[in-house]
């Protein structure tokens, strides 16, 4: 077994844990860090999946893309912390109520 595919399966259960998390929280907060959890679970796959010749390097390309979603992923969670902040003073609650909807 090949460590490109190690980290690649290693990816795979990550995301895969991230989003069994997300499915089954109800709290916004886990329910952000799950989300993080299946964005590092695709960037390790990403990373090990990039092209490898028998003498020359790695493709760069792969790791400049998860070099800019790491950017990206950490920007959206801000955003979505500080609106959890807006939610949380405005409602009081860390959780989404369907009953309060109506």
């Amino acid at each position: 077994m090949s460590t490109s595919l190690i980290y690649a399966l290693t990816g795979i259960v990550i995301a895969g844990l991230g989003l069994f998390h997300y499915l089954s929280q109800r709290n916004i907060l886990r329910k952000i860090l799950a989300g993080n959890f299946i964005g590092t679970g695709i960037f390790l796959f990403l990373v090990s999946s990039a092209a490898r010749q028998v003498d020359g390097p790695i493709d760069p390309v792969p790791h400049a893309l998860v070099l800019t979603g790491i950017v990206v992923a950490v920007s959206a969670t801000a955003l979505l912390l500080a609106l959890v902040c807006r939610y949380h003073d405005e409602t009081g609650s860390l959780t989404f109520d369907e009953e309060n909807d109506e």
